[in-house]
């Protein structure tokens, strides 16, 4: 918005693709400042969007110290933890943080106090959608802390970076957590659903063809995406994951924790990042959690690529 100085930190596979949207269409008068822990990716997205809408800084310091509104979206609560702590070595008086990671609801409550202690306000906004979500502005916020500062973030989200957003104003910022974490329990759980549905399809004779079919009418949207990344192969070829499976298993051990808390088992759960861990030891870094149906052909004695 008009006169706002905006930072971004973090250009994951989600970031870039919010902070494209963002200067596409967030009506903004000033470039965005970008940083990231590797440089030259900050750099590389200046290339790609233009130097007159992203500015590349080398620190997290130096994009606080000249923002009014600062976005982050991070890999995990390591990651999140030393960005804020490097953030509140500045004076934050007047600033507003925007924190989209998905973390535990304990630490987001952790970071909002330390922001608040130096003066600056927080709203905790996770996000909903695949990276190819993220591209293409189809985000779902959920966003949590004081109605006046979720006001002023909500232009950025619906039509700007995202479709829709869910609003906890006024309420505690864990809870905003605590909903990005079950929501990712049930797409999880949706896509080990999937694989192994498509596993029995082959070794029954059915073939995949159909059930995917049977997906792509009765499911569109995410859980036909998976179908056809699963029936393509995409979940063993691509070269960089769109949902990291060490991040998946980050979130998974955040819903057990949730799980236990409330007295709920949540096996399923147990089950799934079993199958993450086979991911991870067949595919390194590049496994994926549609990677779950590689496990689950393993375990049925078919080879994890199909």
């Amino acid at each position: 918005m008009s006169g706002v100085q905006i930072a971004w930190l973090g250009l994951g596979n989600m970031g870039r693709g919010m902070v494209k949207n963002l200067v596409e269409k967030g009506n903004l008068s000033k470039p965005v400042l970008i940083q990231n822990r590797t440089v030259a990716r900050a750099e590389k997205l200046a290339e790609a969007l233009g130097k007159d809408k992203v500015t590349p800084v080398t620190t997290v310091e130096e994009a606080v110290k000249q923002s009014d509104i600062i976005f982050s979206c991070l890999g995990d609560d390591a990651a999140i933890q030393e960005t804020i702590k490097a953030a509140t070595s500045v004076e934050l008086s007047g600033k507003l943080f925007v924190e989209c990671s998905t973390v535990a609801a304990e630490t987001t409550r952790a970071l909002a106090e330390q922001v608040q202690a130096k003066g600056g306000s927080f709203v905790a906004s996770p996000v909903f959608g695949a990276p190819p979500a993220a591209d293409a502005g189809q985000l779902y916020f959920v966003l949590a802390g004081p109605k006046a500062h979720v006001q002023k973030v909500i232009p950025y989200t619906k039509g700007v970076m995202g479709k829709g957003y869910l609003d906890f104003s006024d309420q505690d910022f864990g809870k905003a957590s605590i909903v990005k974490v079950l929501g990712n329990s049930i797409i999880f759980s949706a896509v080990e659903g999937l694989a192994e549905a498509l596993t029995v399809a082959e070794k029954s004779g059915v073939g995949v063809d159909p059930v995917v079919e049977f997906i792509e009418n009765m499911f569109p949207g995410p859980l036909s995406a998976y179908a056809n990344r699963m029936k393509s192969g995409d979940y063993h070829k691509r070269e960089e994951p769109l949902f990291q499976v060490d991040l998946a298993r980050k979130d998974a051990r955040h819903m057990l924790a949730l799980g236990k808390e409330a007295g709920v088992d949540m096996a399923p759960v147990k089950i799934i990042d079993k199958h993450f861990e086979s991911v991870k030891a067949h595919m390194g870094q590049r496994g994926d959690i549609a990677g779950i149906y590689g496990a689950i052909r393993s375990g049925a004695g078919l080879p994890f690529e199909n």
